[in-house]
């Protein structure tokens, strides 16, 4: 075919085949399963973070999975034997809620239908429909190795699970008893601390009046929760308040309830809040609790499992709902003229992370495991660094939670889970506990045993993932060559649920850290910096994304944006953006292949290593030398999980290197205008760049760089499974005269531009420097320096007078020596005509400055619009202003040249 003819790529990228053709054949050729025995590759391992069965992709999941990904593809272009273990997580409540929805369409509850039938149907409903999370994070070219997919209730963890349990409970660190847990009245289960969430709400401080029972005063008390004194055992003051050191050790006439109950003291008691005086309710409140335990209080508990008012309370108050009874003791207590006041009051309410029910704090019996023993060696091992985190600020985080963890409650009232491996004895009431399911009481030898109805926490059983989804409980290989795992990938919310869980686990039952890093990835918010919620009507859906822009283009956009220890704020237009990116390397691969795959005009094209050094030119030297550092500088930030810097320094790299400039100076190299020889050198410097540059993309660019890559001469597919070339060669002094070149085509461009020249006008250039080097090189490039600015004739001096009329700047590179670039405008620029533009030009600007000034002056604009719509028009008044200070700039250099 000829030059001009199609490429065997096409014209435009079509995206999802591509992609479908690709991940389709990295599955079937294994490309994502690590080498078995005898490989003598240095290992790196990671776990996914496994999403919920009951999930869908959201932006959370694409760029916390792009970035695994990212590292992933990276180690194995490093050489590394690369193993990401994908997995599912039950999610005990989530699941169990979904498939109650199911029956409750049908008219039935899982109580109707009975345990054992409930399990089949979740298991059903997971086979069927569960799961669709994994297929949509393929779609986003997760490179996992899916043939050790992972379930966090299948046999093998189920093992491990049962393995923990086991051990924590024959050790003394797993525990039943009555203990004030966090209570949802609507899933009906216990929650442990880190499952409710907090927000703080508006609402009121009672005053509560408690008249003494010997008639001679009464006492108040100030709650945010007045149902609650149908529960109340005592009254507490502080025994220095003088207040109330009369009235210690005497009995109160509760109303409502008639009880009587002792005022007691106690030194935790805060004299100056409320009245100074604290009800204690011990079974609905974790500090009551607590106190009633130190006085001895029986605890009183009045509400069942869905918050509702029990037998304990008086007859009026049983079966309402807790706020019901609220109204009608605040109602009762005003009646009867003991509620002195209600005022407004700021409270932190806990709601279940599930169903957003406020919580209740509710006395009852549950199993607990006692963290602070596993807690010390994990505070130790971040400490120590044996665990690093990245931000490090995170670490401060991790320590607070650390050092003030409460023992932490696995039971949860549900069906759907890992049931608790402890049978209760009808007998002698003695609990056993085995690694198999007994036939009979370990204390009495007693048949009659029964299996706990609770099941675990669904925290429990990701905590062993790390090793679970090894093999552990039994030595497996994979354990040797995979643990501890090489760096885990998560959002700062869950570093209390699972982070520091995973780690106690792995010291515990491995001896060791189960990751060696964590990356904690920032939170992505809209592009004015607000969280994203389908009420807002502002969510991006990743799976929309990945249709309308491809999938390359939305993991670009997550990698330049992923800068550390800051929110991502994103608009679909900077994917928008990116997939011009992809646009721009696929032009740059059909041209590129437009010469090497020229049969008409066929040439030898060697590999890089393979180009003698005296035929490279001093463009082509520069670009290995920009591409040495390009790999280097990539390298570092992937290493530093600095992705936005990795992803900003390639797509410079590519566009303003790569297309702007290497491909524009060998152009006529291309076309043979200087030689075969020329030719043959340029197109397998291209050919080489181009292989090493879809290298470098690879990790966060994995489909069109494999399209790209597999096209190029002397490859095969599986890009992966190549090696990143640290060894390329590079040449500092060349490039650096190269740059200087491209400083003096930018300075004679951005003079035309300024002048408004016509680009087709011949004008001249006369350059002075003094540097020898400099000046030959420039002088050796003139044909480039012309072909690229339109110049007519080029002159370089070291040194000589500035020509009259002419327009002058500098051409300077960082390091290198300076060039005085002069362009005379005679002919070229007609001085009125000038002037009257910029003139206009200055008028719509001051125009527009005057009219934002008076908007922004506005309170009425600036006190009812919206804050982003007022910023929007601050930025316009920048804007214009700095481009007022250009145009006088322009003005003035007008007025210099005349003179």
């Amino acid at each position: 075919m000829s030059a001009t003819e199609e490429t065997n790529l096409p014209k435009v990228y079509e995206a999802a085949e591509v992609e479908a053709r690709w991940y389709k054949y990295w599955i079937e050729e294994g490309q994502f399963t690590p080498k078995e025995d005898g490989c003598e590759k240095p290992s790196f391992s990671i776990v996914i973070p496994p999403p919920n069965v009951t999930g869908s992709l959201h932006l959370g999941h694409a760029l916390n999975t792009t970035l695994q990904d990212i590292m992933a593809r990276y180690k194995r272009l490093k050489g590394y034997n690369v193993l990401w273990v994908p997995g599912l997580d039950h999610a005990g409540i989530a699941t169990q809620n979904v498939v109650e929805r199911q029956l409750k369409e049908e008219g039935l509850t899982r109580q109707d239908i009975g345990r054992e039938a409930f399990i089949e149907r979740v298991w059903k409903w997971k086979e069927e429909s569960g799961g669709t999370i994994l297929n949509q994070l393929k779609r986003l070219g997760a490179s996992c190795d899916w043939t050790r997919l992972r379930f966090t209730m299948d046999e093998g963890l189920s093992k491990a699970v049962r393995a923990v349990f086991t051990t924590l409970y024959k050790d003394g660190l797993i525990y039943r008893g009555d203990y004030i847990i966090n209570w949802c009245p609507r899933c009906h289960t216990a929650l442990s601390d880190v499952e409710v969430e907090t927000s703080e709400t508006e609402s009121l401080l009672w005053h509560m009046t408690y008249p003494l029972s010997d008639g001679t005063g009464s006492i108040t008390v100030a709650t945010t929760r007045p149902e609650t004194m149908l529960g109340d055992r005592a009254v507490a003051v502080n025994p220095e308040d003088e207040r109330y050191k009369d009235v210690i050790g005497k009995t109160l006439l509760m109303p409502v309830t008639g009880r009587e109950i002792p005022v007691i003291a106690d030194e935790h008691v805060a004299e100056e809040f409320g009245t100074g005086a604290v009800k204690i309710t011990p079974a609905h409140d974790f500090n009551d609790f607590d106190m009633a335990k130190r006085h001895g209080l029986e605890p009183l508990k009045i509400m069942d499992i869905t918050g509702a008012i029990n037998k304990n309370a008086p007859q009026a108050y049983r079966g309402l709902d807790r706020y019901e009874a609220r109204k009608k003791v605040v109602a009762e207590l005003k009646e009867a003229g003991l509620l002195p006041k209600e005022e407004p009051h700021k409270v932190m309410l806990g709601s279940c992370y599930r169903c957003h029910t406020v919580v209740e704090p509710m006395l009852s019996k549950q199993w607990f495991v006692k963290v602070a023993p596993l807690a010390a060696p994990a505070i130790k091992a971040v400490e120590d660094e044996d665990i690093r985190f990245t931000p490090k600020a995170w670490e401060n985080t991790y320590f607070e939670w650390m050092r003030n963890i409460r023992d932490w409650c696995i039971s949860r009232q549900i069906w759907w889970g890992h049931r608790i491996p402890a049978w209760h004895c009808a007998g002698c009431g003695h609990v056993t506990v085995e690694l198999k399911d007994p036939d009979r009481c370990a204390g009495c030898g007693s048949a009659d045993i029964t299996q706990d109805p609770d099941v675990l926490d669904t925290w429990f059983s990701s905590a062993l993932w790390p090793f679970s989804t090894l093999g552990w409980p039994d030595d497996t290989p994979e354990q040797d060559r995979f643990y501890p795992t090489s760096t885990l990938f998560t959002s700062f919310d869950i570093i209390f649920f699972w982070v520091a869980r995973m780690i106690m686990m792995g010291l515990k039952f491995k001896d060791e850290v189960p990751f060696k890093e964590i990356y904690i990835h920032a939170l992505i918010r809209d592009a004015e910096g607000k969280k994203m919620s389908k009420s807002k009507g502002n969510v991006i859906d990743p799976l929309v994304m990945m249709e309308k822009y491809g999938t390359d283009a939305l993991r670009f956009t997550l990698a330049a944006f992923a800068a550390q220890g800051r929110d991502i704020k994103l608009a679909e237009e900077r994917i928008e953006g990116y997939r011009n990116f992809t646009n721009k390397l696929w032009n740059l691969a059909r041209f590129a292949l437009m010469h090497i795959d020229n049969p008409e005009e066929p040439v030898t094209i060697k590999e890089l290593e393979d180009i003698p050094e005296d035929e490279l030119s001093a463009v082509d030297r520069w670009i290995l030398t920009r591409l040495s550092v390009t790999t280097g500088a990539v390298g570092a930030a992937f290493e530093k999980y600095e992705f936005d810097a990795a992803a900003k320094g390639l797509y410079s790299f590519v566009w303003h290197e790569l297309c702007d400039w290497y491909v524009e100076l060998i152009k006529k190299d291309l076309w043979g205008e200087n030689g075969t020889e020329r030719k043959a050198v340029a197109i397998s410097v291209l050919s080489g760049v181009l292989k090493e540059t879809m290298k470098l993309l690879h990790p966060i660019m994995p489909f069109i760089t494999e399209e790209i890559y597999a096209k190029l001469p002397g490859t095969t597919p599986g890009i992966m499974l190549t090696t990143i070339n640290d060894n390329l060669p590079a040449y500092p002094k060349e490039a650096a005269l190269t740059a200087s070149l491209m400083e003096v085509i930018k300075a004679i461009r951005n003079i035309r531009t300024e002048m408004n020249i016509n680009q087709s006008a011949p004008l001249e250039c006369i350059c002075f420097t003094k540097d020898k080097a400099t000046k030959d090189s420039l002088l050796s490039h003139a044909g480039h320096i012309k072909a690229l600015t339109r110049i007519g004739s080029l002159t370089v001096e070291a040194s000589g007078a500035r020509p009259a009329g002419s327009a002058f700047t500098l051409a300077k590179t960082e390091n290198g020596p300076a060039t005085e670039v002069f362009i005379p405008l005679k002919g070229h620029v007609d001085f009125d005509a000038e002037r009257r533009r910029i003139g206009k030009t200055m008028a719509r600007l001051e125009a527009e400055i005057t009219l934002l000034t008076k908007k922004l002056a506005n309170e009425r604009f600036t006190g009812r619009a919206p804050a982003q719509v007022v910023e929007k028009e601050k930025a316009k008044l920048a804007e214009a202003s700095v481009e007022k200070i250009k145009i006088e700039e322009s003005l003035s250099r007008l007025k210099e040249l005349e003179a």
